[in-house]
This record gives structure tokens, C-alpha cells and sequence, in this order.
């Protein structure tokens, strides 16, 4: 068993972050879910059927978070389009329809986009949330996207950095200079309105988007990564601890594909699909909570149960052991510019 470091705060501008706060603290691990809300194993997409009441159940069940992907194209050779809708589009509906769980992105597929539009677009989105957003940030997996944007593939790490410091530059202060050297230039004539609830935004990597971990443990506020061998997470996180620094507590999450056996004893199998029952998954996620883990977000796509039944048992029988973090008080309304 790995022993816990001595405590650190979250950053002091996240500490009454609604979503946040609500997905990540020092010492607990939370759960949430890689939307579709759907088993879909023999397809490469889902029906949301019935997708509006799924968010409502893992909502009022008490789980921390729902995680959207970017999945601009369907790609034969991939074979998932992810929850189908935009991440961004579908956040803000889900805003409309859930009350206390974090949205977030899992992640926002930043060299394709405008950092700019999604400067403007995160902070609606928080907005509308109350402050339950979280943008998590990557450079996507599927090389066949680039050409369609007439984008280069090979750039993207650079892209990335300097897209992410216009996204701090103009969300985190009014009437923003800020030099670029893929986009446009900032020269404080003009404001982004509006601004995020909170002091800013907090941003995820999601996977490592090109970065080594010395710059994501610097310029971001966490890491959710893949795993498909637990044994090596404890090493992962040394060397993550390692590289943030012993001032300010950054987490560890991953997501991973998840398949809940009906036997409660099924022991874990792990690789590409986390495949166990509930008793046995238990004490796999405490030892990983006392390894460090702060968040795991599973993924329904190779799920052979339903979706809601597979909600229903982990609510009543997993979640009590690691349940989600009291929100923070209310958020301020949202502010005129300035």
C-alpha cells in the first residue's frame, strides 16, 4: 500500500469551485461517467435513448461528474463516435437538466478548434452550470480528423500550449494582451464576455496531449489518463507527486472502459476493458484511493448490462464508499463587463 503524502489544499481559486470541488480533494476518490449514459458493445454509436433521464439518475444517485467527449467524425477504423452530439453544445443542455453533478470534457480536441470560440463557448457553459464545468483539454487520437481542418497533424503539441494561453488570457482577465504564434493577437481593445463563475476555469489534460508531465503539472490544474494496468499506477503517480510539487495538490484520474459483472465476487480483470463485480472492484478502488487515485470515469460502451441497472447497483453498493464531495457554497451570479 502506497501511504499518503502530507495534505495539500487545491489551488485557493478551485477551493469553492462547484465542479471542481465537488469531483476532486485530497485523499478521496470520486466516481463519474464517460457519457453516452449507454451500453452499445456490437455498435459504434449509441441510440440516447432516453439520454436526458440517464444524466438525471447518476445526477440525483450522487455521482461527482459527466465527462463529454470530442469526436468530430466517425472514424470506420475507430469505431465510436463517442455520445455523438458536440461536447460543448451538449453541456450546455445538460445544464438545463442536472442540478449538482460537474460536467466536464474528456477532452476538448484543442488544436481543431478556435481557441478563442472555445474561450467564449467554456465560459457560457460555466455560466449556465452555475460553475459545474471542468474543460478538459487534449489533442485527440485520430490523425484522419487533421486533414479535414486542413490542419498539421505534427504541430499539435505547439498548437496546443499556445491555444491553451489564449484560453487563460482572455477567461481569466479583462481586456486581455496576449501574443500568439498559431492565432490572432490580443491587444486589449476588446473583452471576452462572459467570464467564468469562478476566478477561472479549471482545466484538465486528458491523456498527456502531447505535453511532458513537467508542463502539464505546471500549467494545468490535473491529469485524467487511461490505464489498463493498475500494477503500474502507484509509479505513476510517485512520479506525477514528483513533478507538481509539494505546494499545491493536482490531481490523478483516469478513464477506462467498464464492464460490471453480475456476480458481486467476480474478481478484477483488468486491460483494456475493467471487467469485476462490486465487491471485488471495492477494495481494487480503495487501494487505488490510498495509491493516490483521485477520480476514475467509466465508460459504458463494452458494458453488457444495461446501463441504468449497472447505475442503480454501483449507487446503492460502491458509491457509499467513496461518495461524491459536498458542493461549495452558491456561485455569484453572472457579472456585466467591465
Amino acid at each position: 500500500m502506497t501511504s499518503q503524502p502530507r495534505a495539500h489544499a487545491i489551488a485557493p481559486e478551485l477551493a469553492q469551485h462547484p465542479g471542481y470541488a465537488r469531483v476532486f480533494k485530497q485523499g478521496h476518490l470520486t466516481f463519474g461517467f464517460i457519457a453516452p449514459l449507454e451500453s452499445y458493445p456490437n455498435s459504434p454509436g449509441p441510440t440516447l435513448q432516453d439520454h436526458a433521464q440517464m444524466a438525471q439518475r447518476v445526477d440525483e444517485a450522487g455521482f461527482s461528474a459527466i465527462w463529454l467527449r470530442d469526436v468530430p467524425f466517425y472514424d470506420p477504423n475507430f469505431g465510436d463516435v463517442g455520445q455523438i452530439l458536440d461536447p460543448l453544445v451538449y453541456a450546455g443542455y445538460l445544464a438545463a437538466v442536472t442540478k449538482q453533478i460537474a460536467i466536464g470534457t474528456a477532452g476538448i480536441v484543442l488544436p481543431l478548434r478556435d481557441p478563442l470560440i472555445v474561450a467564449k463557448q467554456a465560459a457560457s457553459v460555466d455560466q449556465l452550470l452555475g460553475g459545474r464545468f471542468i474543460l478538459g483539454l487534449a489533442t485527440g487520437d485520430r490523425p484522419i480528423e487533421y486533414p479535414a481542418f486542413g490542419l498539421d497533424f505534427d504541430n499539435r503539441a505547439e498548437r496546443f500550449r499556445d491555444a491553451l494561453g489564449i484560453i487563460r488570457a482572455t477567461t481569466q482577465s479583462h481586456w486581455a494582451k496576449h501574443t500568439s504564434r498559431f492565432y490572432g493577437q490580443l491587444n486589449g481593445e476588446i473583452d471576452l464576455i462572459p467570464k467564468p463563475v469562478g476566478a477561472r476555469l479549471p482545466t484538465l489534460i486528458v491523456g498527456h496531449a502531447g505535453q511532458s508531465l513537467e508542463w502539464i503539472g505546471e500549467h494545468t490544474d490535473g491529469i485524467l489518463s487511461y490505464t489498463s494496468n493498475p500494477a503500474l499506477i502507484p509509479q505513476v503517480i510517485e512520479r506525477w507527486r514528483a513533478v507538481c510539487g509539494n505546494d499545491v495538490h493536482k490531481p490523478y484520474g483516469y478513464g477506462t472502459l467498464f464492464d460490471l459483472d453480475c456476480d458481486p465476487d467476480h474478481p478484477v480483470q483488468a486491460g483494456r476493458v475493467l471487467r469485476a463485480g462490486r465487491n471485488a472492484l471495492i477494495e481494487h478502488w480503495k487501494r487505488q484511493q490510498d495509491q493516490g487515485v483521485g477520480h476514475v470515469a467509466l465508460h459504458f460502451k463494452p458494458q453488457r448490462r444495461p446501463a441504468a441497472e449497472v447505475i442503480d447497483e454501483l449507487a446503492q453498493y460502491v458509491l457509499p464508499h467513496f461518495p461524491s464531495i459536498t458542493l461549495p457554497v452558491a456561485p455569484q451570479p453572472m457579472q456585466a463587463a467591465q
